[in-house]
């Protein structure tokens, strides 16, 4: 796949890109944002209520892109409030931001926009939590989505990451708690399949009180 198709689209269709690596899916998604907006195409970007890590109704990359959003909760009608504002103006794209917040309803509303009113809908998010489980949105844009792209990233070691580990305030691997909690690089961070049960079988034995088999580099 070439460069400028990640982040540009005009055919009718609901792309779901994925990523382990906290916020940069939000980077790729304000790159899709710049390029319809320099095409003088007009976009609706959603960004999640509940995320309080940066400034609410914008989406912030953590290399100083920012673009306004709408926010959305689980209660809201995403359906009907694109097709309000669609009978303003054209829309040529929708954008979602943490798609890992959205509901099954959400899903099935994006859906039918892509499908009845021809406007190509674009989801960028994290696919699992920090236990390895599918999010609810996830869930069901893997289950429906036209296309899955994959957001690349690798581990410190070098090779791909692909699981995501939450940290507690020691640095230690979590492997039990809610499956939502805010944080940023300092509680999330990408890695391995190998790295991540490197880190939880170094808190497990740590809790066991034996000496731990392995030495994680992010404690």
């Amino acid at each position: 796949m070439q460069v400028n198709q990640l982040h540009y689209f005009t055919t009718s269709l609901l792309h779901y890109f994925t990523t382990s690596l906290l916020h940069y899916f939000t980077t790729s998604l304000l790159q899709s944002s710049y390029n319809y907006n320099e095409r003088g195409m007009n976009k609706l970007i959603f960004t999640a209520q509940i995320d309080t890590l940066f400034v609410q109704g914008k989406v912030t990359s953590r290399i100083g892109l920012v673009a306004d959003a709408i926010l959305f909760s689980q209660q809201t009608d995403m359906g009907r409030l694109i097709k309000e504002k669609s009978c303003c103006q054209k829309i040529h794209c929708v954008l979602v931001d943490e798609f890992l917040f959205l509901t099954k309803k959400h899903v099935s509303q994006l859906c039918e926009i892509v499908d009845y009113e021809n406007i190509p809908v674009l989801c960028y998010g994290l696919r699992k939590d920090f236990r390895g489980a599918l999010f609810i949105g996830s869930h069901y844009l893997l289950a429906w989505a036209d296309k899955l792209i994959e957001l690349k990233t690798i581990c410190y070691c070098g090779r791909k990451a692909s699981k995501v580990l939450r940290l507690d305030d020691n640095g230690l691997a979590v492997y039990q708690g809610e499956q939502i909690e805010i944080g940023g690089n300092e509680k999330y961070i990408s890695v391995c399949r190998r790295h991540y049960m490197d880190a939880i079988n170094h808190t497990k034995c740590i809790e066991a009180g034996e000496k731990p088999f392995s030495v994680v580099p992010f404690k």
